[in-house]
């Protein structure tokens, strides 16, 4: 596979991130390929920012292979820049849980190589993208307060042209979400009401701390921790659910990969935070809707062999079996 150029997105933060990222550089090096940095929190030398998706691609000349090193965060971070030219993105893992992440560090040489030469795995993933009634934004006093020392928030997402698929009312934003979308309350003291609409028909009217819409891969990150579903990756569809709402009525819903769903927020709510992937791209007004729907690109994730998910999944959260089984059996 002809890989010219690779974008590297690194977590500075960690010594072990930086170390694994100078295997790269010595790999593309002896084979003439260009190496850029991506997304690194900084534009025209003035540290502080952070650019849209687009832009990020742009100033890296467009790799062919997006390498992140770190944890689920960092890939998260790569992967909305893959996805802008559908080129393959391949997660290292220098993190604490790295669900998203199988290569480790001692990896890279060999993962490189079975990519370049067309023997690695491509796995495709399903992710999210919205439309919205209005194109996003942040109030300027928030920056500060919402940024939790994690370095600079992203920018808005900005509209994208549409193209016919998904809702047909809105403005098309040019966004990836590979986990989730979140809409969450700002206020502590009240919770946010939001009215919830299932291929245009309202569903239910929601009086909740957030509402969680997620992919299949997202479905082990802020869904899991809500007490919802989890979901095979292989799957097509959307995951919504409610985190603390004030109703009897508390469950997830699981759609199909053609359905949409719109979340609207309450003439009486106050604001409403809306987060990709764990990252704040703007907030709601009373009035203002978004919709939710599978994006008719995917992600691809480059894997060195085939992953067991569920083997992964009951490693990465230490599930235990009961007592009560343990002894009435011995199942390895």
């Amino acid at each position: 596979m002809s890989c010219r150029r690779i974008g590297l997105v690194v977590h500075q933060g960690r010594e072990s991130a930086v170390a694994a990222s100078a295997v790269v550089r010595r790999w593309a090096s002896e084979r003439d390929i260009d190496v850029r940095d991506v997304d690194v929190w900084h534009t025209d030398g003035q540290v502080g920012t952070r650019r849209n998706a687009h832009d990020e691609a742009d100033s890296s000349g467009h790799p062919d292979l997006v390498v992140t090193i770190g944890g689920d965060g960092t890939f998260l971070r790569g992967a909305r820049i893959a996805a802008v030219d559908s080129v393959p993105v391949l997660g290292v893992n220098s993190g604490r849980v790295g669900f998203l992440t199988e290569i480790e560090p001692a990896e890279i040489a060999e993962s490189l190589t079975a990519f370049e030469s067309g023997e690695a795995i491509i796995e495709e993933r399903q992710v999210l993208t919205m439309l919205a009634s209005r194109p996003l934004e942040i109030p300027a006093d928030m920056q500060g307060v919402l940024c939790y020392g994690r370095g600079p928030l992203l920018p808005p997402p900005p509209p994208r042209p549409f193209n016919g698929i998904g809702p047909s009312t809105g403005i098309a934003l040019d966004v990836t979400a590979v986990n989730d979308v979140v809409f969450e309350k700002l206020a502590r003291d009240r919770q946010a009401s939001l009215g919830v609409y299932i291929n245009g028909d309202l569903f239910a009217s929601y009086s909740a701390d957030a509402l969680i819409v997620g992919s299949p891969t997202g479905s082990t990150a802020y869904n899991f921790a809500a007490g919802g579903p989890v979901l095979s990756p292989r799957m097509r569809g959307l995951v919504f659910t409610p985190v603390a709402p004030h109703m009897v009525f508390n469950r997830s819903l699981v759609l199909s990969p053609e359905e949409t769903i719109a979340v609207r927020v309450l003439d009486g709510s106050g604001q409403v935070a809306v987060s990709v992937d764990g990252q704040l791209r703007g907030v709601l007004d009373p009035g203002d809707w978004i919709s939710v729907y599978a994006a008719e690109w995917l992600v691809r994730l480059v894997r060195l062999r085939p992953v067991n998910f569920y083997s992964r999944l009951r490693q990465r959260f230490g599930l235990t079996d009961a007592p009560a089984a343990i002894a009435d059996s011995h199942l390895e």
